[in-house]
């Protein structure tokens, strides 16, 4: 018997027009960026990056190397050096609370460019210095400019990448950093060395004059110029720089969505979508966004931490502080005592041993130059690390190469360790790798009274710099996750401001650990950063937290 079979319509809906139909609704940002893609804008954003990120580094970085060069001409004492590595670090504390609400209540861009045309400006200053306290006063106000610029950069980068890129982002501008490292000691092996100065105020006007001795000059000019000064003034080019480069850039989407300007912020994604993919601006396939101000509103564990939309500068400057309230409220809290505290003891150990390493190398090419010796234990060679008594002539050993060639292999393996970790944090996540990190980072530092000669000295700073660069930067990470977008930039800035109190307090209090003795210093920074490992133990888990 045959069966009939009576045959219908059938309508086969196209996943395309599902996908439409779904990407109708309003998005978060979230899904607004995902759609985005990651492309041709998201690469031209770390080009961007470079010498913004080198601008900061240069601002902390670029007494280490002046200090061998400027020690007779500034008559510095080894307090001096200290007072001027933490100085810089004094003033980005001063601003740190300042730079975050206004950058949370204004948007990133426009005080990007505000914050870079005065670091330059700061950096000109230094580069007019003629005595160690105007120098010092130079330092001091680039610093309390730096910090505003450093935060911003760290959360406008961010914001302009979805949750799967966001941690690699992070660790893409610690990799800038690092280069800026590799950078600097270039800079100062090529202009330092020359010795060259020139007097603003004598028959010699504008002429370069070539020093073949080192020390005091029995004549003192009224305005003298000499090859450090030129060496501040180029490590002000990339603030200049990303001054210019940021007035041709876009807000930051996430931040137009949060004061209420999704039509600015859809016009931004388009703008990316675009550049990414290639296609039209208007076949992004997201039409309309959520409302965050009214979601922020109706969000019961807000403690006043939304922007309000459409007011006046003054009433945002208002309204801007309220986002300090809910950092003291659950569940921020705890969040924010225990973030902070990690990047406080790991920045200030970094930091510390990080700027005074070109004194050791100094030191222990000044050993061997002076000893005709080429190996030495390192507390034997320290030695040297002591400026000269007011009865001995000041000194300058020029011949230094090697104090530069050290710099750069340890700046160097630093820049590669963020190419692993890029990997290392998506197998390991956030919290494993800091501890990892914090273990080998303060072994290394430990160790390195042992050293028995400066091939170890360099291998072993070299490890220590590279895990405890790597984990200051997933730090970050973890605070951009941890908190929402209208505490981010604050809470950034509040850990960086506490890390740098560190930061200041090592650097004052390691002369003192020198002149204590060859083990206070490197066990004193080796134990602190062992003790940050343990405590990153305690943080929540945040490899699969999306931004809010």
């Amino acid at each position: 018997m045959t069966k009939k079979y009576r045959v219908t319509s059938v309508f086969v809906v196209s996943p395309r027009i599902a996908e439409k139909e779904k990407l109708s609704e309003p998005a978060d940002f979230e899904t607004a960026i995902s759609a985005t893609k990651f492309g041709k804008y998201n690469l031209l954003l770390i080009l961007i990056a470079i010498p913004a990120g080198w601008s900061s580094i240069f601002e902390t970085t670029t007494m280490s190397y002046v200090f061998p060069a400027a020690q007779c001409d500034l008559d510095l004492s080894l307090d001096d050096k200290g007072l001027l590595n933490a100085v810089t670090y004094l003033g980005m504390i001063s601003s740190a609370l300042i730079w975050g609400f206004l950058f949370d209540t204004l948007g990133r861009k426009k005080l990007l460019i505000i914050g870079f045309i005065l670091d330059a400006i700061f950096v000109i200053m230094s580069w007019f210095s003629q005595t160690k306290i105007l120098l010092m006063v130079s330092k001091f106000l680039g610093g309390f400019i730096i910090n505003g610029p450093f935060a911003a950069l760290t959360t406008y980068i961010s914001e302009f990448h979805c949750a799967k890129y966001r941690a690699r982002m992070q660790l893409v501008l610690g990799t800038i950093f690092s280069c800026g490292s590799v950078v600097l000691p270039l800079l100062a092996w090529l202009i330092l060395p020359q010795n060259f100065y020139f007097s603003a105020f004598n028959k010699s006007l504008g002429n370069i004059v070539i020093r073949n001795e080192c020390g005091h000059k029995n004549t003192k000019f009224v305005s003298e110029f000499h090859s450090w000064n030129l060496y501040l003034l180029i490590c002000g080019l990339p603030s200049l720089t990303s001054a210019i480069i940021f007035i041709f850039m876009p807000e930051s989407p996430k931040f137009l969505m949060t004061v209420g300007h999704n039509d600015k912020a859809l016009k931004v994604f388009q703008k990316v979508y675009s550049l990414n993919t290639g296609n039209p601006a208007h076949t992004y396939p997201i039409t309309h966004l959520v409302n965050e101000i009214e979601l922020n509103k109706n969000n019961p564990n807000t403690h006043g931490g939304q922007v309000t939309a459409n007011r006046t500068k003054i009433q945002a400057l208002k309204e801007g502080w309220q986002q300090m309230k809910p950092l003291f409220f659950p569940p921020h809290l705890a969040n924010i005592i225990l973030v902070c505290l990690i990047q406080t003891l790991f920045t200030m150990s970094l930091n510390t041993l990080r700027l005074w390493l070109p004194q050791i190398f100094q030191a222990i090419n000044d050993y061997q130059y002076f000893h005709n010796e080429s190996s030495a234990g390192l507390c034997e060679m320290l030695q040297m690390i002591k400026p000269a008594t007011k009865s001995d002539e000041c000194v300058v050993n020029l011949n230094n190469s090697s104090v530069y060639i050290n710099s750069i292999t340890v700046a160097s393996v630093s820049m590669f360790s963020y190419f692993f970790a890029g990997y290392l944090i998506n197998i390991l996540g956030k919290k494993k790798l800091m501890n990892i990190l914090g273990i080998i980072s303060g072994l290394c530092a430990c160790s390195m009274y042992f050293s028995t000669n400066s091939a170890m000295v360099v291998s072993l700073s070299s490890l220590f710099i590279a895990s405890a660069s790597v984990a200051t930067n997933v730090v970050l990470t973890v605070i951009i996750d941890l908190f929402p977008t209208t505490l981010r930039t604050m809470t950034v800035s509040l850990a960086m401001m506490l890390a740098r109190s560190g930061a200041m307090m090592g650097n004052l209090i390691f002369p003192l650990l020198l002149r204590a003795g060859c083990a206070p210093p490197f066990f004193s920074v080796g134990s602190v950063i062992l003790g940050c490992a343990f405590l990153a133990l305690l943080l929540p888990n945040t490899d699969l937290k999306a931004l809010e």
